[in-house]
């Protein structure tokens, strides 16, 4: 959500050797298509049985996952491309950062929701299932759409007014700074992003005590569901992290000047690839009933009915 975050990619404006290039590239393509393949699997899985298509929980979750594998995709491609043609025409290079933006900005508020669907299963149980319905939900993804839309649109159309035809045919380093360069921008997103980042981090911390103050006296699935929203807490951590990565670049540079390349993927990494890995720890290893069906779709046993 920040100038970078969006970029999908820690794209490295200082050429490395041939061999640490190929080192980089492999071991991110690897990664890229590593989790993929884990999140290709949970949506399998989801698609195949009708327990988890007509759970909100389950809705939520899985269109989380898509987000992460547009986001992990789109960051493999841009990482590669940076090393191959270095420059890119800004037309194309505008619709990979929209894209990334919008997997970006929903991943946070996905979360959001996600907590406060765990707050009415165990604090309301009685209302959840007026409350949580399927058609809510899917309103509610709507809602998370329309939302970062109306966030990450504006760049575009302010950029549309501002710069001469001539410059979306042109070749650029695709960041979000260089397709969006107007300062006025900048501010928009500080604004804007703050704003969702007080209002997400609020929620997490409201319904993590209201469940940690359910849970000390209820049952072992409250306790579960206080680890949940952690575990949610911990993913929405490493995606703020992106949020400070012009920041986080400068001082590497500082810090770092004849290693930067290697501190810019360490970060790129850890900002980037490992908040994409997390959603399947939560639901396809941690959850009992997804790792019931997702152990069979693995060992490719039947399913079941």
């Amino acid at each position: 959500m920040n100038a970078s975050s969006a970029n999908v990619t820690m794209v490295i404006e200082y050429r490395d050797s041939f061999s640490k290039a190929v080192t980089k590239n492999v071991i991110v393509v690897v990664l890229g298509i590593s989790i993929n393949c884990i999140n290709a699997g949970l949506i399998h899985t989801f698609c195949k049985h009708q327990i988890f298509y007509m759970n909100p929980r389950y809705i939520l979750f899985i269109h989380l996952v898509f987000n992460d594998m547009v986001q992990v995709t789109l960051t493999v491609i841009m990482f590669v491309i940076s090393y191959i043609f270095y420059k890119i025409n800004v037309s194309i290079c505008c619709v990979f950062i929209l894209i990334a933006l919008f997997t970006t900005e929903n991943s946070p508020l996905n979360l959001a929701c996600m907590a406060v669907e765990c707050y009415i299963a165990i604090c309301v149980p009685l209302r959840h299932v007026q409350i949580c319905t399927i058609k809510r939900t899917l309103m509610l993804i709507g809602l998370i759409w329309v939302t970062t839309m109306l966030s990450v649109l504006p760049d575009l159309f302010i950029t549309l007014a501002t710069q001469p035809l001539g410059f979306f045919h042109s070749q650029v380093f695709c960041l979000r700074q260089t397709v969006f360069p107007n300062p006025i921008i900048i501010k928009k997103r500080d604004i804007t992003y703050s704003v969702f980042l007080v209002i997400v981090w609020i929620t997490i911390f409201y319904t993590y005590f209201k469940i940690l103050f359910t849970a000390k006296t209820a049952s072992k699935d409250a306790k579960k569901a206080r680890n949940t929203i952690l575990l949610h807490g911990f993913q929405l951590l490493l995606c703020m992290a992106s949020y400070a990565t012009p920041q986080l670049k400068d001082a590497l540079q500082q810090w770092f000047p004849e290693n930067y390349t290697d501190s810019l993927f360490a970060s790129y990494i850890i900002v980037q690839i490992l908040p994409r890995s997390i959603s399947s720890i939560i639901y396809g290893i941690r959850d009992n009933t997804f790792r019931k069906y997702l152990k069979r779709y693995l060992l490719c046993k039947v399913s079941i009915p």
